[in-house]
């Protein structure tokens, strides 16, 4: 059998036919975008992270030149949503603004994922964190953390916790808490943060870890009791409340915070990532998005794709160990 090296006339049409490829690639990220980029929210319209998508694709939309359309696609703690970014095109056109559940902490709690994040997605931009206030209800007499773990101590058995859903902060904190201390508190899961402020109100629990959109008015209105917030900083909008650590409590479980983010598919050309990436600062830089964030309870993040890569593998195991102590276990 005999082979033939190729010609110099085939090698030289090769070499233009791939410089070509590379030329119309080039071509094609260069007027990226030349139509509308679907922001897809992982749960429902209303929300804080609807409401966040919303004023933030209204500003990128200026940067960008193109109509960014929030498409709310709720279900299964932000599952199917994250799910639909993960399997669309990677031509930039299709985003997720979505939870750290949804982009981190689901991947411990679900025994079947459809998706996996480091696999399927790519990440883009950390907007902010979101740190929660650990309330009471007023006859809890504990006015503190450390109080309040003498509290928890002293009642064993006697104190619940609510939480909006299984392996939500929420839920996890209190279950550290009630671990740590050995005071078998219980654990009370609603459909929702309104049905738990509810009950927190009217007494059927006696703490819980809340936004401060939610909590906020009651706090101001002595319905219930704020004891410090989680994360690192304190909250802009409750700037006298100190966090648990700076009050001993200095645990993983109450220095990690909630964040929202930016994602999109695996294999989005980096120009494509950075160029989304750089919208997404700039909107989060300007004066009255920082204020509508601040007041939701949100801290806002200085973030790049780099960043928020570094951010995600140093946060994954501190998550993976709280899901695992918990017992949290979804379908």
């Amino acid at each position: 059998m005999t082979f033939h090296l190729p010609t110099r006339r085939a090698l030289l049409l090769c070499a233009t036919a791939s410089v070509a490829a590379l030329c119309m690639q080039a071509q094609a990220q260069n007027a990226y975008p030349n139509k509308p980029i679907r922001m897809v929210v992982p749960f429902a319209a209303g929300g804080a992270t609807d409401v966040l998508a919303r004023v933030l694709g209204q500003k990128m939309s200026a940067g960008l030149g193109q109509p960014i359309i929030i498409d709310n696609k709720p279900g299964a703690a932000g599952i199917i949503g994250t799910d639909a970014v993960a399997k669309s095109a990677p031509d930039g056109y299709t985003i997720v603004l979505g939870l750290s559940n949804s982009l981190m902490t689901n991947e411990f709690l679900y025994e079947k994922l459809p998706y996996d994040t480091q696999r399927d997605l790519t990440l883009v931009y950390q907007i902010a964190m979101a740190p929660l206030v650990l309330v009471v209800h007023p006859s809890v007499p504990a006015k503190t953390g450390p109080e309040l773990l003498k509290y928890v101590v002293a009642n064993k058995g006697k104190v619940a916790y609510g939480s909006y859903g299984v392996g939500a902060y929420p839920h996890l904190a209190g279950a550290h808490m009630s671990l740590a201390t050995q005071s078998d508190m219980s654990h009370v899961a609603y459909k929702g943060e309104a049905p738990m402020m509810q009950d927190l109100i009217g007494g059927q629990i006696q703490m819980a870890y809340a936004s401060a959109l939610v909590a906020k008015p009651h706090i101001d209105s002595g319905k219930i009791r704020a004891i410090g917030v989680s994360g690192e900083r304190r909250m802009s909008t409750l700037p006298n409340v100190p966090t648990l650590a700076e009050q001993g409590m200095k645990d993983e479980a109450y220095r990690v915070t909630g964040w929202l983010a930016v994602a999109m598919p695996a294999k989005t050309p980096k120009p494509i990532v950075d160029r989304i990436a750089e919208e997404v600062r700039k909107a989060t830089q300007q004066p009255d998005v920082r204020e509508r964030v601040a007041a939701m309870g949100f801290e806002i993040k200085d973030s790049s794709p780099e960043l928020f890569a570094a951010a995600w593998k140093q946060e994954r195991p501190v998550w993976e160990r709280l899901i695992k102590q918990s017992g949290a276990k979804l379908e």
